[in-house]
Formats: structure tokens, sequence, C-alpha cells
């Protein structure tokens, strides 16, 4: 999908306050297919609340936000049904159902969508499920609980509910949080594989300086089924044009660029998320 691809998501001046707290402060963002944003922050600076907003779950004070075409701030409710029906959303540490089966886990968001195509999903739900275990690698869990999986499992659990849907956006909160380096990287490697083989957007909060590195220096090679660092230089300019890095301040974006731009800054306060760590990804 080119560059100059219709945005998915597009937010202009947005803002929204809490008890006279700016939780988000005139916002501004685009994202088009195949495109990553990397959103970084201090704890309450507006991150979690951006990705919710996206999807009208909480509801701004000023400005607009469209997404695919659709202005999701003067909706209603029951409007917004179709539109998250086609976002995928990894909300923090999985939030999977505990009396679940990873199989209803899984299968949750077909049975529940509002939407038109929703008789055809219920349909072929089970061969959506595999499938969707299958890329993250988890087949062979269907029926067990929550429970009796570790934390990353867990995760990928959550990844798989996300894209279920082949949803062309997905939205990823702080996903590898709490993770070892090893099974965090696995994570990263899943978002990128769900992104490369088929072009989806995708909004990143995280904690991890090198979560974004990964979205940036590598690929998924699909016939070897592993990440692949990209070597040639034109792919690499291409790369980082497409996966750009956001630094939140009390609700402000105070930094949006690329990978590069990024670790040229002096601002003091981005510079606290330039972190290199050990256990790059293989």
């Amino acid at each position: 999908m080119p560059d100059s691809a219709a945005p998915i998501v597009e937010l202009k001046h947005v803002s929204l306050r809490y008890n006279g707290t700016w939780a988000l402060r005139d916002v501004n963002l685009a994202l088009a297919p195949g495109e990553s944003r990397v959103i970084f922050g201090a704890a309450g600076s507006g991150k979690t609340t951006l990705l919710k907003a996206v999807v009208g779950l909480v509801s701004v004070d000023d400005g607009q936000i469209e997404l695919f075409g659709q202005d999701v701030t003067s909706m209603k409710e029951r409007q917004l049904f179709d539109l998250r029906a086609r976002t995928g959303f990894l909300f923090q540490e999985g939030a999977l159902f505990d009396s679940l089966t990873v199989r209803e886990n899984v299968e949750y968001p077909l049975l529940n969508q509002q939407s038109s195509n929703g008789a055809g999903l219920r349909g072929d739900a089970e061969c959506r499920v595999r499938e969707a275990l299958r890329f993250v690698e988890l087949e062979e869990t269907l029926d067990k609980l929550p429970s009796e999986l570790s934390g990353g499992m867990r995760r990928r659990v959550g990844i798989a509910r996300a894209i279920v849907a082949e949803p062309p956006l997905v939205l990823y909160d702080s996903p590898t949080a709490g993770l070892d380096p090893i099974t965090a990287n696995t994570i990263m490697a899943l978002i990128l594989k769900e992104r490369d083989a088929r072009n989806t957007a995708s909004l990143v909060v995280s904690h991890r300086y090198q979560d974004g590195e990964i979205l940036t220096d590598f690929r998924y090679d699909l016939q070897r089924g592993q990440l692949t660092r990209l070597s040639d230089r034109e792919e690499r300019q291409q790369r980082h044009t497409r996966v750009q890095f956001i630094v939140m301040r009390k609700g402000e974006i105070v930094f949006l660029g690329t990978l590069e731009e990024l670790e040229a800054s002096d601002d003091e306060y981005v510079r606290r998320f330039i972190r290199r760590e050990e256990n790059h990804a293989q």
C-alpha cells in the first residue's frame, strides 16, 4: 500500500480533560495502512487514553477523530459497533476472560460483533479461531484456561483475539510489559508479522525502546518464519518513514518523528525514553 493511502485513523486537534487535568491536549495524528506509531510517555501521559479515544471508548471534549473515514466524535455508542469490529485491541496484560477457554476467548470478538457480516463470521468462527492461534503458534492450547498458560502465552492469546477478524487496524496497549526480554521479542515478532503479512496499521504503546527498534529495523520473512534485519539502504529508509515515534507528556504529543530524529533529540524528557537494551532480536 503506498504511503499516500488515505489514513485509517486521523486525529485533529483532539483534547480531553479529567477534573481539570489534561488527558489529551491538542493531539494531531494520522495513520495509514501498513504504518506503525510507537507511543512512549510517563505514567499518566495519555497513552492509553489516546488508544481508547480512537475507537470511541472515551469521549473527547474538542477536536475530531476519523476512523475509516467516519467521524467517531459525533457517533453514539451503537453506531460505533461496526467500526470497532474492524479494529483489533490488545489490552494491557492481555485481559483474557479467566472463566473462558482459549478457544472461547479468541472466538469472543467474532460472536459479539454487531455488524452486517456478523452471521458470516459466526459460521466460520472455528476456522478463524484456529487460524489466529496458529498465527501465534498456540493452536494446541485451544481447550486450556488462561490460568494454565504462562504470561507470554496469555499475551499471545490476546494477540490472537485482537487479529482473529483480520482487522485493518490493531491497537496494542503495552504488549511487552512485565515480560522477560526473549518473550517480549517474541511478542514484537508477532506484531511485526501481523503488520507485514496483512499490511495492518498499528498503534503500539510501549515502555521498551527496543520494541520500536524492532518495528523499524526488521521485517517479518513469511517464508522463513522469522525476523530479518533490513540491510538494503533504500528499504531501511522506506521503513523508517512508515514507522514513527510519539512521545507524550501531560496529554500532549511533544515529539513525533523517525527513529533517527528521536535519537537526535536533545529534549531531556524525550531522551528519557531512548534506552538501549541487551538481548536484541535475533
